[in-house]
């Protein structure tokens, strides 16, 4: 998914791939994190993640203690234009619904930002502070 993305960063990338497998294990296991991978043919065509987050009582959902966090959705370009995207983005929103859980929030690249406007998402305030590391 962020090797297609613009410019991406062979060697940033790698460490996160690195990083990223015992992060999801462990999130697994706490049923914490939830994915769908969507087959053809016997070849991964698409998958999302679901992330279930810890949050404090919020004006958007005044009584409850999680939001989730749309991750790692992608399609690959031979299986776009099928409505995979849509199915997986139904799936997890379904499954955070099932939770009781009200508030689903995500970040997006430019190209995925018409499929989710498309099913409800918008854009909100969030800002975003990030240490340059040397």
């Amino acid at each position: 998914m962020f090797a297609s993305m613009p410019n991406p960063q062979e060697a940033i990338l790698d460490t996160m791939s690195r990083a990223f497998e015992p992060w999801v294990r462990a999130r697994i296991a706490e049923g914490k994190y939830l994915g769908w991978i969507v087959e053809e043919g016997g070849r991964v065509a698409g998958s999302a993640g679901l992330l279930i987050v810890d949050w404090p009582p919020h004006p958007f959902h005044p009584e409850a203690s999680q939001r989730a966090y749309l991750l790692n959705v992608y399609v690959d370009p031979e299986f776009r234009k099928r409505g995979l995207g849509h199915e997986l983005i139904k799936k997890c929103v379904a499954e955070a619904h099932a939770r009781g859980i009200r508030v689903v929030t995500l970040h997006s690249s430019d190209a995925g930002r018409p499929v989710y406007e498309k099913f409800g998402f918008h854009a909100t305030s969030e800002m975003m502070f990030v240490e340059k590391t040397s």
